[in-house]
């Protein structure tokens, strides 16, 4: 079984908000894959469903950010889904607006949902699909930017990113962590070489 968790915030007040895209790509992978992410377990939301031959277990927890882990761990230990299983869709300020990043391991990057799955986890070996929301203004903090919404131009690109990591999770799904890092990372460089080379 693979299990992939979309770190979010519950509650309707955070649903259009930055740290939740991974909520928001875990709703559209059970909308492509057919999974309702409505049963409630693990302190989650979560749905079960096959992809080709592979069980998917999808969950949003419902612990707020910080104790994400929580819930990852409950369902992990569950069904004894060994780390390198488990794919966590996550927001990163490290990685400009529309971006995204895939990585098999590392730090948090300051994301306390990470923290707290490392954590829980006891070890830092997981799957992380990042998805750039940018770094906030001179007069505005972390904690305020990541739990603020899009602006209209942000949007759409926003829109774009979580339909390129629930790409990049299928991806990794059906064929191998190492695919989706030469697809989507390589994606990723690729854009921003050509911004640069238009800005000047």
């Amino acid at each position: 079984m693979i299990l992939v968790v979309g770190l979010g915030n519950p509650g309707k007040q955070y649903t259009q908000t930055k740290h939740n895209v991974g909520f928001l790509v875990v709703d559209e992978l059970g909308k492509r894959v057919g999974i309702d992410i409505s049963k409630d377990k693990f302190q989650s939301l979560c749905g079960e469903g096959f992809l080709q031959d592979n069980k998917l277990l999808l969950i949003k927890p419902q612990t707020y950010m910080n104790r994400s882990g929580d819930a990852v761990l409950s369902a992990s230990n569950f069904y004894k889904i060994a780390p390198e299983n488990i794919i966590v869709v996550h927001d990163e300020m490290d990685i400009s607006l529309g971006r995204i990043m895939i990585r098999p391991g590392g730090g948090s990057a300051g994301n306390n949902g990470i923290k707290s799955v490392i954590s829980n986890l006891g070890t830092k070996d997981f799957i992380r699909v990042r998805i750039g929301i940018g770094k906030p203004g001179e007069r505005t903090d972390g904690a305020n930017h990541v739990l603020s919404g899009f602006s209209k131009s942000e949007s759409t690109m926003v829109e774009d990113s979580i339909q390129t990591a629930s790409d990049a999770v299928l991806e990794i799904v059906n064929n191998g962590l190492q695919s989706a890092m030469n697809k989507y990372n390589q994606k990723s460089k690729n854009n921003e070489n050509t911004e640069q080379r238009s800005s000047h």
